[in-house]
């Protein structure tokens, strides 16, 4: 442990730990668009550097360790004014279209630059721009709003490890692309785009369809059994987007269908209710064949909705309670078969075997993970 004193305020803490590190336990923000404690440090957006006792230049508190004395400050007039230097020039090549960009009200340049109170630009050149190139189903692509925070590169990498996307040419010319500038072509995880500080990735599915005062409901992930905490942003009683927060069982990642699989919830096939077969024979009809001169066949078809009738789930429950007792006396508990989901949960799947192979008494069951 190493003490050191921030702001005129003294703490304790671990000799790994950086100065960032330091402030956020005594709840001190300092300004950062590439800073992610869950990453490796990248230390290239600068706008994290503080003054530190001794030292001739400003540090980036992000990449800097801590040290036995340190004296730092998080802000002074001459820090606040390389700070807002440093969101000029961000945003000097950067795109004006608050307006119309998906996360205005949730993008840490423009609150960044509200801070700063920067209306005009001092600084004017050249700017990036790119063709839009966005074949893929899921990510959308702009990337004149990159901040190059390098976030999006460093969780492909070492979280995801599917390392598709790094930076690619050099100078104002640098840009985050997959390889040889093709289409994006991944997993579509999306964890991209969970941690990008702009506008510059955004999920397809989310374009006008709000931006804030949504109506947040936590539920879980019904995909799988991992059990991933989810986010969902409901306006008008639909489902806008999905996220998960940091403080979760996931710690705020999610896989691909978790977060943008969504859709199924709005489909107006889904059912809401339990249903119950009125006629088990309703699946096989009678079909001519006039062409042969024959009576005509029996084929087997799918059963039909007005084949079902909406019950409450007690009722469904006790006809099935009925009917599996009633198979198990006529026929033996091994005219009895159960399929379990990779849906549920472990203890959920448990308790079906259990429940099969005790209750029931017969060793036919199976799962659909299997394979």
């Amino acid at each position: 442990m190493v003490s050191l004193n921030i702001d005129g305020k003294q703490l304790s803490v671990d000799k790994s730990c950086t100065i960032m590190d330091a402030a956020s336990k005594l709840g001190i923000t300092v300004p950062n668009l590439c800073h992610n404690p869950d990453l490796s440090t990248f230390g290239g957006c600068r706008l994290c550097l503080v003054e530190v006792e001794g030292n001739p230049r400003p540090l980036a508190a992000c990449a800097t360790l801590v040290q036995e004395g340190m004296q730092v400050k998080s802000s002074t007039p001459y820090l606040e004014r390389l700070r807002s230097t440093n969101v000029e020039l961000l945003l000097s090549d950067h795109p004006n279209d608050c307006m119309l960009c998906e996360r205005a009200g949730n993008c840490k340049l423009q609150e960044l630059a509200y801070y700063y109170g920067i209306r005009e630009n001092r600084f004017e050149g050249t700017r990036r721009t790119y063709d839009k190139q966005d074949n893929n189903p899921f990510v959308s692509r702009e990337m004149e709003k990159c901040v190059m925070c390098g976030q999006c590169v460093r969780i492909c990498e070492e979280i995801q490890g599917a390392r598709a996307i790094d930076f690619s040419y050099k100078g104002l010319w640098t840009k985050v692309t997959p390889p040889f500038e093709k289409d994006l072509d991944c997993e579509f995880c999306g964890q991209c785009v969970g941690v990008c500080p702009t506008g510059a990735l955004t999920g397809k599915m989310w374009s006008n369809k709000g931006r804030q005062k949504f109506r947040e409901v936590d539920t879980v992930c019904s995909y799988c059994g991992c059990g991933c905490n989810l986010t969902l942003a409901v306006k008008k009683n639909q489902i806008v987007r999905v996220y998960s927060r940091k403080n979760t069982i996931n710690e705020g990642m999610l896989c691909a269908k978790g977060r943008f699989a969504y859709e199924f919830v709005h489909s107006p096939d889904r059912l809401s209710r339990p249903l119950i077969r009125v006629n088990p024979k309703s699946n096989w009809v009678l079909e001519d064949t006039h062409d042969s001169g024959g009576p005509g066949k029996q084929v087997q078809r799918s059963p039909a909705l007005q084949d079902f009738k909406e019950v409450s789930w007690d009722e469904a429950l006790e006809y099935i309670a009925f009917k599996i007792r009633e198979i198990k006396e006529s026929s033996g508990p091994d005219a009895i078969g159960g399929l379990s989901s990779a849906r549920c949960t472990n203890e959920e799947n448990y308790l079906f075997q259990k429940f099969i192979r005790a209750v029931i008494g017969t060793n036919n069951i199976d799962h659909c993970a299997r394979y």
